[in-house]
């Protein structure tokens, strides 16, 4: 059974990601929140992600991510029976750049 992530302290977190403002507070944020290795991970997961949604193999994803096929594989659960998450930010990323052309 998964822990309720649905806490204040996870809030009180969100809350504070929702008022950066651009990627240089991001970096600041970040880099004070995370250990390197902690934000390469979260890095390399969403790559993962965005590479499946294009369809590619695990072996192509694993060359370029350096990620295991373990992960590729947990990122790939996420895709199919999570709750959205990556399509929803894909989608808006897609929107922002559309509108940027």
């Amino acid at each position: 059974m998964s822990k309720d992530i649905h806490t204040e302290a996870v809030n009180h977190l969100f809350d504070a990601v929702l008022c950066l403002q651009n990627r240089e507070e991001c970096y600041t944020f970040f880099e004070d929140i995370c250990t390197i290795n902690e934000l390469l991970a979260l890095s390399q997961r969403f790559e993962v992600a965005h590479m499946l949604r294009e369809q590619k193999t695990y072996l192509d994803i694993a060359e370029k991510t350096g990620a295991s096929t373990a992960t590729i594989s947990r990122v790939n659960r996420s895709l199919n029976y999570g709750n959205d998450g990556y399509d929803l930010v894909f989608s808006r990323m897609n929107n922002d750049t559309s509108e940027e052309k």
